[in-house]
C-alpha cells in the first residue's frame, strides 16, 4: 500500500495503525468464497486461512498444525482458549497477516464472553473493513464485527459504543438493504449523548462514503471541537478540503495534524502533502 493512502479520509487512525503493522490484508477471489446453506451468510475464513498459509514456511506450517490439533481430553474450553490466543499471537507477531489474527482474537473473545474482549475484537474488524476492497470479505468482516458487538451488548445493554458499532457495520459493510438502518442506530446514541465521539466520527465517515462532503466536514469539525487533537478528524478534514480543491484549508488542517502524529512514515507523508499543496 502506498504511503499516500495512509491519510485517506474515512479509513481511521486505527486502520492506519493496522496497515502499519500488518501491511496488505489477504486478498480473496470471488471464486474462493463458500456459501453456508444453513444461514445464507458468506463464510470465507477457510479460504482466507488457506491463502494465508501459502505465505508461510514449512516449519511455520508444522507449528500451526500442531497448535490446531493440540486440544485433548480434559478441560477442553481452557485448552481451546489457550490455543486461540497462541494462534492469534502467531498471525499477529510472526506472520503479520490480519484476517487470521482478528478471527482467532474473536473466537477467544466469544469463548471468554467478556464485554471488554468482545468489544476489542469487534473494533479490530470494524476498523479494518473500512478499507477492504473485496465485497465478500468486507461483508464477512462486517458480520464478524456485528456479531461481536451484539454479544457485548447482551452483557451490557447500556453500552452505547456497541450500539454505534453495530450501526457502523451497516454503514461500512453494506449488510442491509436499507442504508438508513445503521445511521438511525448511531443517531439514537447521539440523541442521548451529543458529545459521543465514536458516534460523531461514524456519521462523518458515513457522509464521506456517501459523497456528502459538507456534512462530513460538519461532523469532523464537531468532533475536533469536542476532542481537540482528534487525529482522524483532522486528517479527514484535510483530505476532504484537498479533494474539494481548497488548498488553503487543506494545508491548515494538515499542519494542525503534525503535533499529534507518532508514526514517522505518516508524519513524513503529511509534510510532503503540505509542500505539494503550497
Amino acid at each position: 500500500m502506498k504511503k499516500q493512502q495512509w491519510i485517506t479520509a474515512g479509513i481511521g487512525i486505527s486502520l492506519v495503525v493496522l496497515i502499519y503493522f500488518f501491511g496488505r490484508t489477504v486478498p480473496v477471489k470471488a471464486e474462493q468464497v463458500a456459501i453456508n446453506a444453513e444461514n445464507g451468510q458468506v463464510v470465507i475464513f477457510d479460504s482466507v486461512l488457506a491463502h494465508a498459509k501459502l505465505k508461510l514456511s514449512n516449519s511455520q506450517i508444522l507449528y500451526l498444525n500442531q497448535l490446531e490439533n493440540s486440544i485433548s481430553r480434559g478441560d477442553i474450553q481452557t485448552q481451546q482458549l489457550e490455543v486461540f490466543h497462541q494462534l492469534a499471537h502467531f498471525w499477529k507477531d510472526t506472520a503479520r497477516i490480519f484476517e487470521p489474527y482478528a478471527y482467532y482474537e474473536a473466537e477467544a473473545a466469544r469463548l471468554e464472553n467478556s464485554e471488554k474482549n468482545l468489544t476489542f475484537a469487534a473494533h479490530l474488524f470494524l476498523s479494518n473493513l473500512q478499507a477492504e476492497g473485496n465485497p465478500e470479505l468486507k461483508n464477512w468482516k462486517a458480520r464478524q464485527a456485528k456479531d461481536l458487538f451484539e454479544r457485548s451488548l447482551k452483557i451490557n445493554p447500556d453500552n452505547d459504543s456497541a450500539v454505534v458499532g453495530i450501526g457502523a457495520t451497516y454503514i461500512y459493510g453494506n449488510i442491509s438493504a436499507n442504508p438508513m438502518e445503521g445511521i438511525l442506530k448511531v443517531r439514537e446514541v447521539l440523541e442521548r449523548d451529543s458529545t459521543n465521539i465514536f458516534a460523531i466520527m461514524t456519521l462523518g465517515r458515513g457522509s464521506v462514503i456517501s459523497g456528502q462532503s459538507d456534512k462530513a466536514i460538519e461532523r469532523f469539525e464537531q468532533a475536533n471541537r469536542i476532542q481537540p487533537g482528534n487525529l482522524e478528524a483532522i486528517l479527514s478534514l484535510a483530505d476532504i478540503y484537498e479533494k474539494k480543491g481548497d488548498k488553503k484549508q487543506a494545508i491548515n488542517w494538515y499542519i494542525k495534524s503534525l503535533p499529534y502524529i507518532e508514526i514517522p512514515g505518516l508524519k513524513e507523508e503529511v509534510e510532503k502533502r503540505i509542500n505539494d499543496l503550497k
